[in-house]
């Protein structure tokens, strides 16, 4: 999975946090309110998150709407994937992970694990 360059982002962020199907128009119309952007601008970065395959779109009547193909939550797991999966020490990056969570996220994180079935390493 490819990281998002700063406008797929922005477009991205509005539509995890809208949570249903919306055309160009309306995330152009939200994004100009911070930055002069062109709707083929915007159009284009819509294309090219359907290509990548972030979001699914559907015609209705003559324009596409859009809609992530994940959550805000799933995305950011696989990017912490990706980039674990790039060092040979899973284990120190990890620690030095956890070691920059708040107490308040460490707790979380421990509340979560204690859920979780034990897993031999081999089926990650």
């Amino acid at each position: 999975m490819a990281r998002l360059g700063q406008l797929e982002a922005a477009v991205m962020e509005r539509l995890w946090s809208w949570d249903r199907p919306v055309a160009v128009r309306e995330v152009l119309e939200d994004m100009q309110r911070e930055r002069q952007i062109a709707y083929t601008t915007v159009m284009t970065v819509l294309d090219n998150l359907h290509r990548k395959g972030m979001v699914l779109r559907e015609k209705t009547g003559r324009a596409y709407v859009y809609r992530p193909t994940r959550s805000r939550a799933t995305h950011a797991a696989e990017l912490m994937e990706q980039v674990l999966a790039s060092t040979s020490d899973r284990g120190t990056a990890l620690l030095r992970f956890v070691e920059h969570l708040s107490p308040g996220e460490v707790s979380d994180l421990r509340a979560v694990l204690n859920t979780m079935p034990d897993q031999a390493p081999e089926e990650r």
